[in-house]
């Protein structure tokens, strides 16, 4: 068990942020472990050959059998919304003392034996820094050739999601709500927030204290989580990864994933209204009313071009068309902008008359 003290100071300074570097490397636990991620197998098998060209022996070893990743391949953001390439950077400075101490506390050990890959350098300062280096190359690579071009615009949109939806309840709820509502594996009550692993090595370890101190905690959502989790030597600034609501979402529409939708009109999307009310089909429109649909939670139009294998033009304008009509409302992250049902919206698509 983790116990995190916050004073007052220390809960203003509690902030929430996403990691797309985190998101690769986690990632890489559904390939070890296809039955606990079901949503990430469509995705998985359509860039297997990809993925097979790349230094697989290296990016296999990146995930202990038992699920944990070297705490120097996941650094806490800097930033609510880092670059990629920013946070590779980071990775590949890390000193080579630091990615050795990662090294076995992933691998500890007993069944969990370090890979042939990772023993060949681990007591070799210079090795170290060439296997960090290569690590950096292999993450780039994965980065490009598998998750950019369709994964993270999805992955991306499922997280802001999630971003929007906890300024939402803590405005709602306090900070209290806020914490009850992250995973079951966290609790909050006088000024401590606990965070219980049931992963053995975890238990081995007893009670970890983590003070705050001033140094601000940040809170992360992922789709590579099956519960909250947090550093595994927590040396590092606090950190508090959490399962990403809407994560399920990742998979709709993708071919061998249960219920995808049926051809679409490139251009209008007409005939992907599944799972639309008829009566809402026969006032808008199927393509209205597939998107309609699609924005129980929040999404951009990129990433519902990509779910419904339109172009972003054509889902552009049926927003246009949707929020004037007082359907959807509007959020602005950065240079983006978020869709989802307004109470209107939420009426029409919950009536199945």
């Amino acid at each position: 068990m983790f116990e995190f003290r916050l004073g007052v100071d220390d809960l203003a300074a509690t902030w929430f942020a996403y990691s797309p570097l985190q998101e690769a490397v986690l990632g890489l636990r559904a390939r070890r472990r296809p039955a606990y991620y079901p949503e990430q197998q469509p995705w998985i098998a359509g860039w297997q050959d990809r993925y097979a060209a790349l230094d697989t022996e290296l990016l296999d070893a990146l995930t202990a059998p038992n699920g944990f990743v070297p705490d120097f391949l996941t650094p806490r953001p800097a930033v609510p919304r880092p670059g990629f390439e920013d946070e590779l950077a980071r990775m590949a400075r890390t000193p080579a003392e630091v990615v050795r101490a990662d090294l076995l506390a992933a691998y500890p050990g007993g069944g969990c034996p370090l890979p042939p890959v990772l023993a060949a350098a681990v007591d070799d300062p210079a090795a170290l820094a060439a296997l960090t280096a290569r690590a950096a190359e292999a993450l780039a690579a994965y980065w490009t050739r598998c998750l950019a071009p369709a994964w993270w615009p999805r992955a991306r949109s499922v997280l802001e999601a999630d971003l929007a939806y906890r300024a939402r309840l803590l405005s709602e709820r306090g900070a209290e709500g806020l914490f009850a509502d992250l995973d079951g594996r966290i609790s909050w009550r006088d000024g401590v927030l606990r965070l219980v692993d049931h992963t053995p090595v975890v238990v081995a370890l007893g009670t970890s204290v983590v003070d705050v101190a001033g140094r601000g905690l940040v809170l992360i959502p992922t789709l590579g989580g099956r519960g909250a989790q947090t550093d595994i030597t927590q040396d590092g600034p606090p950190l508090i990864t959490y399962p990403a609501r809407g994560r399920a979402t990742m998979a709709e529409g993708l071919p061998g994933s249960a219920g995808a939708p049926g051809a679409a009109d490139p251009t209008t999307g007409a005939g992907n209204a599944d799972g639309a009310p008829a009566g809402l089909v026969g006032l808008i429109g199927p393509p209205r009313a597939r998107l309609l649909v699609l924005l129980a939670a929040p999404a951009s139009t990129t990433e519902l071009a990509h779910r419904l294998g339109v172009t972003p033009g054509a889902v552009s304008r049926h927003l246009g068309a949707l929020a004037a009509a007082g359907l959807l409302e509007r959020t602005r992250h950065g240079r983006r902008v978020l869709y989802r049902r307004s109470g209107l919206g939420d009426a029409l698509a919950r009536d199945r008359s």
